[in-house]
């Protein structure tokens, strides 16, 4: 028969953190030295009992001053920092824009905290961080260093490590040319962790 186990409010799910999902877009891989320049979080939420991805909260930022740019990594992100359309602001502006839409997520379904969900997230979590800490920003809502990654979930359910190839896994869509921004990539990661969380509660309560 049906446990009914895991079928949860939000916060309930997850030990009273709510899951965030961010992907950020850099100038390198070192959080400490290189350039934080895209970040988006997908905030979710319930609906008759399936997770779905709710408001997507987003900036393109300016470096911090004297950060590291490496060529190869703009590059791969095709992001170009001095673009005029780019309406960039600082990195303070949007990390504290962000943080106060995750807080205010937070206070709305009564979780204790946020956890960082990304695709390799510990590199979300590291460049995240590492800009609040720059920007003196003291309310960082995100657990310090604990975080859900859709690459551990993905290689568990489906066999496959890389977002692309687990996306069409799983049956959903993914678009090759948008890829490497961090709003399509935030929100693909979303929708893929939705599907993975979604499909584990219908295993834990199907009729035995």
């Amino acid at each position: 028969m049906a446990t009914g186990g895991d079928l949860k409010p939000i916060n309930k799910r997850f030990r009273g953190y709510l899951p965030v999902v961010v992907d950020v877009e850099t100038g390198g891989f070192d959080p400490q030295t290189d350039a934080l320049l895209e970040i988006a979080a997908v905030l979710l939420r319930q609906e008759e009992g399936q997770w779905v991805p709710g408001d997507t909260v987003f900036h393109h930022l300016h470096p911090f001053a004297g950060a590291i740019l490496n060529p190869e990594s703009l590059e791969f992100n095709r992001i170009d920092p001095g673009h005029p359309f780019r309406y960039a602001v600082s990195e303070r502006d949007g990390l504290e824009e962000v943080f106060r839409a995750v807080r205010k997520a937070i206070r709305e379904h009564s979780c204790q905290r946020a956890i960082l969900v990304g695709h390799n997230a510990n590199f979300d979590l590291s460049f995240v961080n590492a800009g609040a800490r720059r920007a003196g920003l003291k309310r960082n809502p995100f657990h310090p260093f604990s975080c859900l990654d859709t690459v551990s979930l993905a290689a568990l359910v489906y066999g496959q490590t890389v977002l692309s190839r687990a996306m069409q896994a799983a049956g959903l869509e993914w678009d090759q040319e948008q890829a490497h921004s961090a709003v399509y990539d935030a929100e693909r990661t979303a929708a893929l962790f939705c599907t993975i969380v979604n499909r584990w509660t219908a295993l834990l309560n199907k009729p035995s």
